[in-house]
């Protein structure tokens, strides 16, 4: 299916410094695109970097511009002239003090900060918003109870809150609030973007994204005498960068949008790094439920009983037809996803 871009118009993408919207960033940036990135230090190189290489060898460039997301009109300057918004700054952290100040405020507060710029800029014509499949459904449990027992874009989370799965609360939130915004005015259309678990190599070196510590963990021996019983589906980060430029530039595109790939147990990663990895100490077996359930909380606070038990073990299921259809997505293999993640990991010495 064709692409229509438009070059002579910029876009602006938040949280390009990030794990997903490097890679949305570097797409637009190949294609000839103007990308507006607002970030918290526009002097900070380091972080600025692998943006400033890709810019410096393609015919798009970017340009970065020192926003807030917590401050009001913050983006207004960093939007100015654009057409399109990808909005996907947002913290998806391992562990947190505070659930409010590092998760819901940053997120919902962010969102309604950037979609208010939006309606302060009347070149707008289209937001994608990075949401996830977390603002579906908060536990594994949940699935059991959806339609068919399957996933789908009609449905949303309602067992998340600010005590337990904050982040998947978090989403909720934030993409609630966007539609709201979207219905109250005619002039941008919104489109959602709802990624399963992502994983990939990423763009700017180091990651603090949750998925990066939970491979670490996976090889670094914290894993060695087991990994619980737990399945998800999951995306490589360069699927879900496509599936948000498509959406931008293709036309009958509309609402929320399942985006994953195949659907895969911790331990089915496990074997597929073994099969490269035989020295790292990564899990050979699943631990029993009750195991989990008592030891885990002990380990790991942010790992709750009610989270194991309504998580573990359950079978997870969506319908990812749509994404497919309307986006024209082409996914890559999770075996080579994940093994590049953790090479990428190792070449950091970060296992």
């Amino acid at each position: 299916m064709t692409l229509k871009i438009n070059t002579s118009k910029p876009v602006l993408v938040t949280g390009s410094t990030g794990f997903v919207g490097g890679w949305i960033a570097k797409s637009l940036i190949e294609k000839g695109i103007v990308v507006h990135a607002p970030v918290r230090d526009a002097q900070n190189d380091k972080k600025l970097k692998s943006l400033k290489e890709i810019s410096n060898k393609e015919d798009g460039n970017i340009l970065f511009f020192e926003a807030d997301l917590l401050e009001p009109k913050s983006y207004d300057k960093a939007m100015a002239d654009c057409e399109i918004v990808f909005h996907v700054a947002s913290p998806f952290l391992y562990k947190f003090n505070d659930a409010q100040n590092d998760l819901i405020n940053p997120t919902v507060e962010g969102t309604k900060n950037v979609l208010n710029s939006v309606n302060r800029t009347k070149t707008i014509k289209k937001v994608i918003i990075t949401s996830s499949c977390t603002a579906i459904y908060g536990d594994h449990v949940d699935i059991q109870n959806a339609p068919n027992k399957i996933l789908t874009e009609e449905v949303w989370n309602t067992s998340s809150t600010i005590d337990h799965q904050p982040y998947s609360y978090s989403k909720v939130l934030a993409e609630k609030l966007a539609w709201g915004m979207e219905e109250k005015q005619d002039r941008w259309k919104l489109i959602a973007i709802n990624p399963a678990f992502v994983i990939g190599p990423s763009l700017s070196g180091k990651s603090t994204s949750a998925s990066h510590e939970f491979i670490k963990q996976l090889g670094d021996g914290r894993s060695k005498a087991g990994c619980p019983k737990f399945e998800i589906g999951m995306v490589d980060v360069r699927d879900v960068a496509d599936a948000h430029v498509k959406a931008a530039y293709m036309d009958n595109v509309n609402g929320r949008h399942i985006v994953y790939n195949e659907v895969t147990s911790f331990l089915s990663l496990s074997k597929m790094l073994q099969e490269k990895y035989p020295q790292y100490p990564l899990p050979k077996k699943e631990l029993p439920k009750l195991l989990v359930w008592l030891i885990a909380p002990l380990i790991d606070k942010s790992i709750t009983r009610k989270m194991i038990s309504r998580c573990m073990g359950y079978t997870w299921n969506a319908d990812n037809q749509k994404a497919i259809t309307s986006l024209d997505l082409k996914y890559r293999p999770i075996k080579g996803s994940i093994q590049e993640m953790f090479q990428q990991l190792i070449d950091q010495g970060e296992l």
